[in-house]
């Protein structure tokens, strides 16, 4: 079947795009799914998608799925805690030098393990001019502020005006040393990174990163590559964040493959996140010892070029915390620690 040249929305989009059976079309609870979280999947992932989400790991991050109907114990409606730390709308402010800004609430695609699925979609709220300036004037009005993230929603989904708009004021407030914008469309869109883009992200004095969203190596498509080599080729550093993901990436060589891959392009592995606690994502959680299991693995087969840091968000808002496993053990009775090796081997180093 050939596939949409636009957007799936919803899930007679998606049965027409030949990735969910037609007998979706009469499921109560999909439909109920898909009422509550928002659907879109762009032309380019569902070129990718080789199977049901069961099977295939591009298609169970964006196809929605019967799962998302049960909330499991503990699942909240703000896993990480945002609105406690929100004292002006379009800011999260958890850490004393950096804020979150969140101009927009849209996506080019909805991931099904969003942790802020309950916000995001169409309709989402988005800053007005306003309230733009209001946050703007927080940011501002404290020199504490050294880095501003740019985040939502999907900031790319902008007019490059607009960006450029966003970058020129940040760029102004003289504290504000980094602007980092995070994004999806790189892999999901990559038409978007054109060079209006591209342009609109240089600031004249603060540094801009981009961080980009990327889970698995099939999603770097030749496409995809040449939207980081744009970037990279504008003396835009890049950054990728990853969230591990039952059925997705959780062994040892899809998170190699996609980490080599990103360093190839020139993204580099920032973090690998422990899935949050969003309502009807309990399918995709992994125990925290998988995961550190599966990163103490990746360390005698990775460069360090190639390892993030394994984090956790504390639900409630209580930040990040590494979840990296310990390789330093106990001291034994000479004083002497116990240090593992990549090989898991253990060896003794002298007190001190």
């Amino acid at each position: 079947m050939t596939r949409p040249s636009t957007t799936a929305r919803n899930i007679a989009d998606l049965v027409a795009a030949g990735v969910l059976p037609s007998a979706a079309l009469d499921d109560a609870a999909l439909a109920d799914v898909a009422r509550d979280y928002a659907v879109a999947v762009t032309p380019e992932l569902l070129a990718l998608m080789a199977g049901p989400p069961d099977h295939d790991p591009i298609a169970r991050q964006f196809l929605p799925t019967r799962e998302e109907a049960t909330t499991a114990p503990g699942e909240l409606a703000d896993p990480i805690g945002d609105e406690a730390h929100a004292p002006v709308k379009g800011i999260v402010h958890r850490y004393p030098d950096r804020v979150l800004l969140k101009p927009l609430h849209v996506c080019p695609v909805y991931c099904r393990f969003c942790f802020r699925r309950e916000q995001v979609g169409p309709g989402g709220e988005s800053l007005n001019d306003s309230e733009l300036q209001a946050a703007l004037a927080y940011i501002a009005a404290r020199p504490e502020i050294w880095e501003v993230i740019v985040t939502g929603g999907d900031p790319f989904m902008l007019a490059p005006r607009r960006i450029a708009g966003i970058v020129g004021a940040l760029d102004r407030i003289a504290h504000v040393a980094v602007i980092r914008f995070h994004t999806r469309v790189p892999v999901a869109d990559a038409g978007r990174v054109d060079d209006a883009l591209v342009a609109a992200l240089k600031a004249t004095r603060a540094t801009v990163y981009v961080g980009v969203h990327c889970n698995h190596v099939r999603e770097l498509t030749p496409a995809a590559v040449a939207a980081l080599t744009r970037l990279a080729d504008a003396g835009l550093p890049l950054l990728s964040q990853s969230v591990l993901l039952r059925g997705v990436n959780d062994s040892v060589e899809a998170l190699e493959a996609l980490f080599r891959a990103l360093v190839t392009a020139r993204v580099r592995p920032y973090y690998l996140h422990h899935p949050d606690l969003a309502r009807g994502t309990s399918h995709f959680r992994v125990s925290i010892e998988e995961g550190q299991a599966l990163v103490r693995a990746l360390r005698g087969r990775l460069s360090g070029l190639c390892q993030p840091t394994y984090v956790l968000d504390i639900p409630g808002g209580h930040g990040k915390s590494p979840l990296t496993p310990a390789y330093a053990g106990a001291r034994d009775a000479t004083g002497h620690r116990v240090i593992y090796d990549f090989q898991d081997k253990p060896h003794r180093y002298p007190p001190g």
